[in-house]
């Protein structure tokens, strides 16, 4: 295997790990002002590309050519990464995320904190409990 690969998705998944806690923070807040919402959602966004990106270069290290989002997401759950459901999630959190990305609306961005906090975090949380177990075998080859 390609050593520069590996290192990159191992990489990847350190700051994607050392940038999760922030989310999970963010997610425990009871009721956000306006300057809350907009945190929770930048901080649900970065986690966000930072998981499809681990999730990349994963599978770049393991042979697939892929290189967009929702190529990536799908391959990730026929390669056994994410389940059937927690796919049609992350593919749900892409599409809101280029909207809020595009456009800023009170009424979207609170649609978009219950998502977050129903739906994306934990679908993201059972992603980074997968990443972080491939990421331990990885270490003990």
């Amino acid at each position: 295997m390609d050593k520069p690969k590996k290192t990159r998705w191992l990489q990847r998944f350190d700051n994607f790990d050392q940038f999760f806690p922030q989310l999970t923070q963010a997610c425990e807040i009871a009721e956000y002002d306006d300057l809350g919402h907009a945190g929770l959602i930048k901080t649900f966004e970065l986690c966000f590309d930072l998981s499809w990106k681990v999730l990349k270069d994963l599978l770049s290290y393991e042979g697939y050519d892929v290189t967009v989002p929702r190529e990536v997401i799908r391959k990730s759950f026929e390669a056994h990464y994410i389940n059937e459901g927690d796919c049609e999630i992350l593919l749900e959190a892409l599409d809101k995320r280029n909207v809020l990305s595009h456009v800023y609306r009170a009424d979207i961005a609170l649609e978009v904190e219950a998502l977050i906090k129903k739906y994306y975090y934990p679908t993201l949380l059972r992603l980074h409990a997968t990443l972080n177990e491939k990421s331990k075998q990885q270490s003990k080859q």
